[in-house]
């Protein structure tokens, strides 16, 4: 089945294999509803209109996950003509202070609610709740991997590792051929010219989720706490859509971004050496990454915990999760149908695949299973 956007959500060329797309502002409209089962695809026949809800929700936030939920929108409207979804990348911080505001239906978001103060002395899980007047859960969606991209002429492999990136995105590090760069890549020829570091302007799950990686494996060199506000150097972009293109379009650029947006800017893609040896960016090394996490939440409140600083062989670190934020029992009962039966469709198992297509990867069968548990207990 081939599946048509419209232009508001601009095409997206699907390629690789792997993880979490990042910040655009395009709203993308599509029309869904429920298949009711909570594991199957969204790419098959059209489902029964008994199957299907009618109604609108809204939704926004995340642009890791652009192409994933666009994808799922469009893929849930072939099945279901009555019930439409508008989804807004506008960055997971405004993602959050949308839902909670009560002005978006669910949020995505790189990163789950926080359950400690943040600097206005406000907790969001607890604000969350408050909003829903229920418990607001996060259920991991879509995993992926974060690329630290790069445009340097005449190479086409390079290996970084903690340490040397956290010096080059805090400008300690200043031209790419450094003797740190160099001695992770014997036998490249590097070019003396400046490392141009582009970084994301507006509040960003990537960048929190980037910066945890710093901190956990270079903690000596990034000294800065993990954020969504960037704390090193650089010029800044708005949103995985603007990084990425500033790097396209300079010569000796760097950015940290989703997979998909290097893939799709046909930028290079650092290997990282976390000790056992470089590791190229694919949906199997990611994935050995988000395996290991564990789940912090209680009950259907899934919030995961990643090992950013892993030294398992073969496991590409970077990674990130983004989550749908929703409320456990709807406002709405009519919204809360469709949420739940696009939730169901998105987390499916077929459609969990079909993300290796798009630069993603599919949650690990232990987190999807109980990711379905958690779809099927919204009311």
């Amino acid at each position: 089945m081939k599946i048509q956007r419209m232009s508001a959500l601009t095409l997206v060329a699907l390629a690789g294999t792997l993880a979490l797309g990042a910040c655009g502002s395009d709203n993308n409209t599509g029309t869904t509803g429920s298949n009711g089962s909570g594991s199957t695809g969204t790419a098959g026949g059209a489902a029964s209109s008994a199957d299907c809800p009618s109604g609108t929700v809204s939704a926004e936030g995340s642009s890791a996950q652009k192409a994933a939920i666009e994808e799922a929108i469009s893929a849930y409207q072939d099945k279901c003509a009555d019930a439409t979804i508008n989804y807004n990348a506008t960055g997971s911080g405004a993602g959050i202070k949308q839902f909670i505001a009560k002005q978006a239906d669910f949020a995505g978001s790189d990163s789950a609610l926080k359950t400690a103060a943040g600097s206005d002395g406000k907790i969001e899980q607890a604000e969350a709740d408050k909003a829903c007047a229920s418990p607001a859960w996060n259920l991991p969606m879509v995993t992926g991997p974060i690329a630290i991209a790069f445009n340097v002429k005449g190479v086409d492999k390079l290996i970084l590792n903690a340490d040397v990136a956290a010096d080059i995105f805090n400008a300690k590090i200043t031209t790419w051929n450094d003797p740190a760069i160099a001695k992770l890549n014997p036998g490249v020829t590097l070019p003396s010219e400046p490392i141009k570091v582009f970084f994301r302007s507006d509040e960003s799950g990537t960048t929190e989720n980037f910066t945890k990686y710093l901190k956990a494996a270079a903690p000596t060199k990034w000294t800065a706490d993990p954020a969504k506000k960037w704390s090193g150097k650089g010029e800044g972009k708005e949103k995985s859509a603007g990084v990425s293109s500033a790097v396209k379009s300079t010569e000796g650029g760097v950015t940290y971004t989703e997979w998909s947006y290097a893939k799709d800017n046909q930028l290079g893609i650092a290997q990282i050496d976390s000790g056992a040896g470089a590791v190229e960016l694919t949906g199997e090394s990611a994935g050995k990454a988000v395996a290991a996490a564990k789940v912090t939440g209680t009950g259907n409140n899934l919030s995961l915990k990643l090992d950013y600083a892993t030294k398992e062989a073969g496991a590409y670190p970077i990674v990130l999760v983004t989550y749908e934020i929703v409320c456990s029992k709807a406002a709405d009962a009519t919204k809360g149908k469709v949420i739940k039966g696009f939730l169901e469709s998105f987390s499916g198992t077929d459609f969990q695949k079909s993300l290796t297509d798009m630069g993603y990867a599919p949650l690990p069968d232990e987190v999807q299973s109980k990711v379905a548990t958690a779809v099927a207990a919204l009311q």
